[in-house]
């Protein structure tokens, strides 16, 4: 079984080469600190905490700035959606342990809403550390991508506040590395995994939606995340043997 994420974007061959100035640097030196780190602690994939956030569309529309399609031509897609469609915004942290989450960010007033520092800084504060109680905080490591919401230097502080220097993020101890959803496996798994299922008895309400969000996630086996996360290391061979290249398809094969 195959769970794919769909990209409508596209590299112009002049872009392609700004692209690897500007981050093949950055993708060398975290796929060499993390083998490092493997080699010194064979288990140190393991224990981080991945997480990212995503959009789900009542509608079934797939959020183009999480799917992507490396190609080094304009694939000429387009897609019709409408003008203010209504979605969830779901976060979830994946790690070989499982998945915490979802959180589905909402207002005061109890309204669906998207990601800003506040809301992610209260999300951290009021859902993520709590769930942290049960584990061994002390063992894991926490990675979010670069995104303006995640980075100010408040919630950088707020996160070193429970993991130390064990901290992957751009301005943290150790930067995650940018254009890398290959990498992600949120991005390379989970979201188009949920996605598949979520939708297939086409939900009436957000709360149905939300409930069968709920239910996917609650599902997913413990050995079906060890895989993920074991396919983690496979990506890292695989960009360190092709000199830093993204992997021409965001594919998990199950």
């Amino acid at each position: 079984m195959y769970y794919s994420i769909d990209i409508n974007f596209f590299y112009w061959k002049d872009n392609l080469v700004t692209l690897h100035f500007k981050y093949d640097q950055a993708r060398r030196r975290f796929v060499k600190w993390d083998q490092n780190e493997i080699a010194v602690v064979p288990d140190f994939h393991k224990r981080i905490l991945f997480s990212d956030e995503v959009h789900f569309w009542f509608n079934g529309y797939v959020n183009k700035q999480k799917c992507r399609i490396w190609s080094k031509v304009n694939p000429q897609v387009y897609a019709k959606t409408p003008l203010h469609p209504e979605k969830l915004t779901v976060w979830c942290a994946l790690w070989a342990g499982g998945v915490i989450g979802p959180y589905f960010f909402k207002n005061d007033e109890g309204y669906n809403v998207t990601v800003n520092g506040d809301r992610y800084r209260a999300m951290i504060t009021n859902f993520f550390i709590p769930e942290l109680n049960n584990h061994d905080v002390q063992e894991l490591w926490f990675q979010q991508d670069g995104a303006t919401c995640h980075t100010p230097n408040a919630t950088i502080d707020l996160l070193k506040d429970t993991f130390g220097d064990r901290l992957i993020s751009r301005l943290g101890p150790v930067n995650w590395l940018p254009r890398s959803c290959d990498l992600t496996p949120l991005d390379y798994f989970l979201w188009g995994y949920i996605k598949s299922l979520v939708y297939a008895d086409k939900p009436q309400t957000l709360d149905h939606l939300k409930d069968n969000i709920h239910r996917v996630i609650a599902n997913i086996r413990p050995q079906m995340l060890e895989k993920v996360i074991e396919n983690f290391t496979s990506r890292l061979d695989y960009i360190r043997a092709s000199r830093v290249s993204p992997m021409p398809e965001i594919i998990f094969k199950m």
